[in-house]
Parts: structure tokens; C-alpha cells; sequence
């Protein structure tokens, strides 16, 4: 991953005002890219995308609709973007089973209006669409997946991830390699950082119980997940952009982003390692009936390890500690775009002596 050749390269960026599009922006901003963000409004408030200021250093800020084929098609031609990361999304398993067709029209159909107006887009050159881990068929295994097993899904988010990819590979080979535009999709684990304040995810449901003095309720202590830094899959995705860009079709595929495996850890890891970072964390069993989630998941990174030369860099304690760091930043009044700059200056550094 290059900073000089991100430098003044026009990329868009969809659901750039969330969690993991706020942190690749700020990314690309910080390298010199002009940022062109489309995306509805932040979903949380706090949000990353507010306390880093996020507007005031992109290129172009575009408050839309995913699912709006006309207003996305305005956006992208007047953005004349070369690369474009889609991220815009509906991020979360239960509140899928709340609104599954809103999922399903935000997940699939959005995919697919993203890469209907790209196929007009003379500019464009590389995309990545990023999806999901759980976009695999569920086989409770104690195996990672590969990016060659079947894909699926047994739950509303998991199938529209599913869905996504499926609709990514039949425009590549419909439309989009045709026409020079080099199309890949990339999985990532479960990620943490700061800045995340969504509902039913272990980490901000643990550290607003921790900021109000309360007890957190826990689903699935002994669900396992492939936990990793925000950070991580973000240096993959950019490795990966840059690569389309540069080397064509050999890297138009799908791609796993994952931690390594000591870090693939249970709910129940992540409890006690909080704990003994944080006074104060009480967690209960919540024994409330629960919408069905995979027990068990990882991911196999081989190939892009092999391929693109990507490694995890942050074992799992160290992204929770920098998650921990920056929350604790954060409520003490900090200056929020510095310290998130600081993160991503001392990942990238070391990144750089891998």
C-alpha cells in the first residue's frame, strides 16, 4: 500500500458517515485522495464521522440513498470516480431479523445500483464491495472459510451478504470486465475500534454499560468470533484497491481479510480481558429468547497473504487496548481527529516495518 499513489486520486467512498467507512475516509483523506463520500446521515449519534470532522476533509460530502438508482447515478458522474469503496450498507445481524426487507433492499439492491451506475462511469477503473464474513454457508465447523466455499446464509443479513456477492460476480462478468473495471468483494471479521456506537455489538453495548455504571447483558459468551481492528481489513481493502487499479483482472475476485487464528476468540475472552482493563464491567446472561446467530466462525486469510502480501499486524488484545484508548480519549474531551490520525500514523508505521 502506497501513500504516493493514493495521493489526489479521486475515490468515492458509499456509507462513508458509518463506523468502518468513517475510518477508511479519514484514511484516504489523511494519504491526499480526493473523497467523494454518499451516504445518509450518521447512524449513531455520537458518531465517528462527526467528532473527527469529518466533512471538512473530504472532497465532496453527499447525504443519499443507496437504494435511490437516480440520486446515486447523479453522485457518481459528478464524483468522475477512479476507484470507489462500497461500504454503505445494513450492518447488523439482528436488525436484520427486524427489517429484513429493508436489508435486503439496502444490501442487494444497493450493491446493485452501485454497479449499474459505475458501468456508465468512463472514469471508473477498480472497485471493491466490501461484504461480510457470514456471507458463507453456516457449517458450525471448526474450520476457517475459504473464499471457494459455498456461499449462503441462514439469517436475513447473512443471506443479503450472500446475495451481494452473488450480484458483484454477475456484473464483473456481465458488464463490468468488459469495460476495464476491475471488480472485487472482500470479507472481513468482526471489527472493533473506536468510534462505534451501534446497537447489539459486544464492544460499544460493553463500553456505554461501562460509561453508565450498568451491568451488560451477553447473548453468547461462548460464541466465537474472528475479532480484529477496524484498521486491519482497511489496510486489506486499500491494498487491494491499489492493486486493481494497477495489475487488472489477476486480482478481481473475492478476498478474506481475518485475524489470525489465536485471535479467532469467544465472547467470553473478550469479557475477561475488558475486565481486567476496566473497573467496573459487570456482564449478566441474557436469557431472553434470541433470533438464531452462527456459534462459530473464522476466516482463512491465506490468499491474501500469499497474493497481496496483507498480514494481520494487531493481535486481538492490542485492538482492544487501542479501542479502550480511544474511548477513554474520547470521554475525557480529546481532540478526536487527532487521536484517530495518531492510530491510523502508528498502524500504518508499523505496517510499514512488516
Amino acid at each position: 500500500m502506497s501513500r504516493g499513489f493514493w495521493r489526489d486520486r479521486r475515490v468515492l467512498v458509499t456509507g462513508h458517515t458509518g463506523f468502518k467507512g468513517g475510518w477508511l475516509a479519514l484514511w484516504l483523506s489523511e494519504m491526499g485522495a480526493q473523497v467523494f463520500g454518499y451516504a445518509q446521515d450518521p447512524p449513531t449519534d455520537p458518531n465517528l464521522f462527526t467528532l473527527v470532522g469529518l466533512a471538512e476533509r473530504l472532497a465532496e460530502h453527499r447525504l443519499g440513498d443507496i437504494r435511490d438508482y437516480e440520486a446515486l447515478a447523479v453522485a457518481v458522474a459528478e464524483a468522475r470516480p477512479e476507484i470507489v469503496f462500497h461500504l454503505a450498507a445494513q450492518p447488523l445481524v439482528r436488525e436484520a431479523y427486524r427489517s429484513p426487507l429493508e436489508t435486503y433492499a439496502v444490501n442487494i439492491m444497493g450493491t446493485a445500483n452501485l454497479l449499474e451506475t459505475l458501468r456508465h462511469t468512463p472514469t471508473a477503473r477498480a472497485v471493491v464491495v466490501v461484504t461480510s464474513d457470514k456471507c458463507y454457508e453456516s457449517r458450525e465447523w471448526v474450520w476457517p472459510y475459504r473464499e471457494i466455499d459455498p456461499l449462503g446464509g441462514d439469517d436475513p443479513y447473512a443471506s443479503s451478504k450472500g446475495c451481494a456477492e452473488l450480484v458483484t460476480s454477475a456484473y464483473r462478468r456481465s458488464f463490468l470486465a468488459a469495460a476495464g473495471i476491475q471488480v472485487a468483494t472482500a470479507r472481513a471479521g468482526n471489527v472493533i475500534g473506536g468510534g462505534d456506537w451501534a446497537s447489539d455489538r459486544l464492544l460499544p453495548d460493553v463500553l456505554r454499560a461501562l460509561d453508565r455504571g450498568q451491568t451488560v447483558p451477553i447473548r453468547s459468551p461462548l460464541a466465537v468470533r474472528p475479532w480484529q481492528h477496524v484498521l486491519e481489513p482497511l489496510s486489506g481493502y486499500l491494498a487491494l484497491g491499489e492493486r486493481l487499479h494497477e495489475c487488472g483482472d489477476d486480482y478481481a475476485q473475492s478476498w478474506n481479510f481475518g485475524p489470525d487464528a489465536g485471535d479467532v476468540r469467544s465472547v467470553g475472552w473478550i469479557l475477561e480481558h475488558l475486565s481486567a482493563q476496566a473497573d467496573g464491567l459487570r456482564w449478566r446472561l441474557d436469557d431472553d429468547p434470541q433470533p438464531h446467530e452462527t456459534s462459530l466462525l473464522a476466516l482463512d486469510s491465506a490468499k491474501a497473504i500469499g497474493r497481496l502480501g496483507w498480514r494481520p499486524r494487531w493481535d486481538l488484545g492490542q485492538a482492544l487496548d487501542r479501542t479502550l484508548d480511544w474511548h477513554r480519549a474520547w470521554r475525557d474531551g480529546a481532540d478526536m481527529r487527532r487521536v484517530s490520525l495518531q492510530q491510523i500514523d502508528c498502524y500504518a508505521t508499523e505496517r510499514a516495518g512488516l
